[in-house]
């Protein structure tokens, strides 16, 4: 009705357009007075400044619900005077679309709200801060770990600890570093973790921050528990005989000067026990010896010498050096490097004494394992996982190692084996944590074990 009322008075107008047209000419080729030419066309102008002001209008009001929506206003309101016409219409529909613009912005501000509570409550520190530093979020947590009641850029952060500025400029998605920084004269440990983002081709960074001191605190202090329970265990087996020994020796050689027996009367019986006493104090005592220094050599890891390694050049070096003990143990050897080039940026004698470890223990793992039925095999696999990580298994199938014992294998001087040491193992955890790489390891028993390395690519 309305589109039809617009159409009558669009086509009315351009006709008494035309009519006046047509008078005018005819008014020109006839002996008409100049006064009517003069009036038609007056009038003939002001019919098509009506005409070209009726069409106007429309686009105006069409370009304000424009321009309504460009700037985000939409308080305006378009008044309907219920006439019928396209005009009415046009103005209702103006409106349900800036109602509509008003409910989704409503909305928008609503989850907007919602979120901003969130991050504002949640636990964890949460800073967001654009290329040049300048912050758009944090949360009251990041305030509280901080110290700080208002941060406008991450270089103010500079007072507190410049470590943890570069860090947090440096970082990119996926990074982590901790750092340690003094808060109200509390040393307090901070893990970081970073993620990189794009909006509206406009680069941020989320930042989030965790307090992990009392964690840390925690896991030391069970460190320094199992440390203490194993160095305790591994002294006193050594102490003990050692002590008992010299006792009886002491005591021994007091009965007899105390009843004036010279030392060239003793019984070569007596003699025979002396000396075995000692000897086997002397043995207890290299071997307590050896214990402090594998513990000394613990803690003296030198740093990693990095190089780029073909992985097929260090298996080569490992299997030419342990490939009597594996056929006498008679192991069947299964090793798949992917690709044949695989190379990893390492220190090649430390990775080396790592996988020579592991490799022994698979050995030892499978020679001593008399109930085995099927044949033993020892598979060595290297490649890129779907981490973009390189990693190298060494899986064997003997009987697997106890849940309770694998929770404890990475800790010094805890052994399954009689005559091990339980240093191997601590060794080369260190080495890979100085490498920025991961040792785990996964049993079953009665189907086996399998220790993973992982590295990161070199570039």
């Amino acid at each position: 009705m309305g589109f039809s009322n617009f159409k009558v008075t669009l086509v009315v107008r351009i006709a008494l357009l035309i009519f006046t047209i047509f008078l005018l000419v005819n008014a020109f080729y006839t002996d008409s007075y100049t006064l009517t030419k003069i009036l038609l066309l007056t009038a003939l102008g002001f019919e098509i400044q009506l005409l070209f002001k009726f069409l106007d209008k429309t686009n105006r009001e069409l370009s304000g619900f424009l321009n309504s929506i460009k700037y985000d206003d939409f308080s305006h309101t378009y008044t309907t005077k219920k006439t019928g016409t396209s005009q009415d219409e046009l103005y209702e529909e103006f409106n349900n679309v800036i109602k509509k613009f008003r409910e989704i912005r409503a909305e928008k501000e609503a989850q907007h709200q919602y979120l901003r509570t969130i991050v504002h409550h949640v636990a964890i520190g949460i800073i967001t801060f654009d290329k040049s530093g300048e912050v758009q979020i944090i949360n009251a947590a990041a305030k509280n770990l901080l110290d700080v009641e208002l941060l406008k850029n991450i270089n103010q952060l500079k007072e507190i600890n410049e470590n943890l500025v570069d860090s947090l400029f440096d970082l990119q998605t996926g990074g982590r570093d901790l750092i340690k920084i003094e808060r109200n004269g509390e040393e307090i440990q901070l893990s970081i973790y970073a993620i990189e983002l794009v909006q509206m081709n406009k680069e941020f960074k989320l930042i989030s921050i965790q307090n992990i001191k009392s964690e840390l605190d925690e896991k030391e202090m069970d460190a320094w528990q199992n440390l203490i329970r194993v160095l305790t265990h591994e002294i006193m087996n050594s102490v003990t005989p050692i002590s008992s020994l010299a006792a009886t020796v002491e005591c021994e050689l007091e009965a007899q000067l105390k009843d004036g027996m010279e030392v060239s009367k003793i019984k070569s019986e007596d003699v025979e026990d002396f000396y075995m006493a000692v000897k086997t104090i002397h043995s207890r005592s290299e071997g307590l010896i050896k214990f402090v220094s594998d513990f000394r050599n613990l803690t003296r890891i030198p740093m990693p010498n990095p190089e780029v390694v073909a992985v097929a050049t260090i298996m080569d070096n490992i299997l030419t050096l342990l490939k009597y003990d594996i056929d006498k143990a008679c192991i069947q050897l299964n090793i798949d490097i992917t690709p044949d080039d695989l190379s990893i940026y390492v220190d090649k004698e430390q990775i080396e004494q790592v996988l020579i470890n592991l490799v022994k223990n698979a050995i030892q793992a499978l020679d001593c394992d008399d109930d085995i039925n099927e044949e033993r095999k020892l598979d060595i696999t290297a490649k890129i996982n779907d981490d973009n990580k390189i990693q190298i298994s060494i899986k064997d199938n003997g009987s697997g190692i106890e849940e309770e014992a694998l929770h404890k294998i990475f800790i010094p001087f805890f052994t399954t084996k009689k005559s091990g040491s339980g240093i191997g193992l601590s060794l080369s955890k260190q080495i890979m944590r100085k490498h920025n790489g991961v040792i785990t390891v996964s049993s079953e028993l009665n189907k086996g074990t399998e220790f993973l390395l992982k590295f990161n690519r070199h570039n």
